[in-house]
């Protein structure tokens, strides 16, 4: 049966502009891969034998998925096992698990704050956070990326005129892999009692005593009251959680959340293979430390080539193209030697910014790194 005309020339036409723009997306084909830049597992630990086998161990016992939600009968003994391992590492006594972390924010978002409430997010944060903002019942406004002074501004601004003041913030953001004064937020907080949500995702099993992340690093893991967290990155596997100090904040959204409520559940080899991985990063520090250390020599080295990127130690390195056309070319340059590199272009970064978002991680070699530097500086971009 034929689509409906009208219907299928909005599409084709949506999408037909954003091929003049060359901002088009597609998925690329994985043949086609022979170095990884564009992987948010870090550690590597999605290759790692145990952490594969537990993986599987756990389908052996469990089956192949959960089978329900987890409110009837898709919650087993690993995700338990999962959530009390989450809680000791972090020192947080009361959590959830969601099956994204896309869905953890969202549920964050859409079910805490109240309609005389105000949110103040960062302009940087994840889209899942933008994105539920945007159909809050909570009013809400954004501060600028990083700026303390901002924040404070519009907490002042605010504090008399709201039941209560959320703020939302990541510990290491996606796109420039830098972190914000956390220690400032800390103090911040003490000072106007917002409640304080931290994604941690990026951040997970690469900073932080034993990889707790850059809180528990900056100290300040006790001022947070809503830790997020993913699976699906230095975890190896799928899926978030949430943890707190507050039973109220586990029951509350156990009982209203329906990104929790009403899906299917994490399968249980999800919770098998972050187990295996959650104990891998807390005795792989050195390789933490190894990866920050070729990050930051990558960094100079893109700088000393001429290019744009940021300083830091965290393992997303941005190549600032700020031309989307420019940075399709070095995308497509790089895949053609079997190398992926994420082209990311407006709407996820602001126009002028558009970038190659280039991802170490630890199962890359040094020359993996030098080749695609060679490639990058015979594409003459700067």
């Amino acid at each position: 049966m034929d689509l409906n005309p009208s219907f299928k020339n909005r599409l084709s036409h949506s999408l037909e502009k954003r091929r003049d723009e060359c901002l088009l997306r597609s998925i690329p084909d994985p043949r086609e891969i022979r170095i990884n830049l564009s992987s948010n597992d870090y550690l590597n630990l999605r290759m790692h034998p145990d952490v594969i086998q537990a993986g599987a161990h756990a389908a052996s016992i469990y089956g192949s998925g959960s089978g329900a939600s987890p409110l009837l009968s898709g919650f087993c003994p690993l995700h338990q096992q999962l959530l009390d391992s989450l809680k000791h590492w972090t020192g947080k006594p009361c959590g959830l698990l969601f099956n994204t972390g896309f869905m953890a924010n969202q549920a964050l978002i859409h079910h805490l704050p109240g309609p005389r409430d105000f949110v103040l997010a960062d302009k940087q944060v994840h889209h899942s956070f933008q994105q539920a903002l945007a159909h809050s019942r909570t009013k809400f406004a954004r501060f600028q990326h990083n700026d303390l002074d901002h924040l404070e501004t519009l907490l002042r601004k605010n504090r008399d005129h709201h039941e209560t003041l959320f703020v939302a913030t990541e510990s290491l953001y996606s796109m420039d892999g830098d972190s914000p004064d956390l220690p400032g937020i800390a103090e911040l907080k003490r000072r106007y009692g917002f409640v304080w949500i931290l994604d941690e995702a990026h951040a997970l099993g690469l900073y932080g005593e034993q990889g707790q992340g850059l809180a528990q690093e900056a100290g300040v893991l006790p001022d947070v009251d809503i830790l997020v967290g993913t699976l699906g990155k230095t975890l190896a596997s799928v899926g978030a959680f949430v943890l707190t100090d507050a039973a109220v904040i586990v029951d509350y959204l156990t009982n209203y959340a329906g990104e929790l409520i009403y899906s299917t559940f994490l399968p249980p080899s999800a919770a098998g293979t972050a187990l295996a991985a959650l104990d891998r990063v807390q005795v792989s520090r050195e390789a933490a430390l190894d990866l920050k250390d070729r990050s930051k020599k990558f960094r100079c080295l893109l700088a000393d080539s001429g290019h744009k990127t940021m300083e830091g130690d965290s393992p997303i390195v941005p190549l600032i193209l700020e031309n989307p056309e420019i940075v399709l070319s070095a995308h497509t340059a790089l895949l053609e030697r079997g190398i992926l590199a994420g082209a990311v272009r407006p709407p996820t970064v602001p126009a002028g910014s558009s970038r190659l978002r280039l991802s170490l991680h630890a199962g890359l070699q040094e020359q993996d790194l030098l080749e695609t530097l060679e490639i990058i500086n015979q594409c003459r971009v700067t």
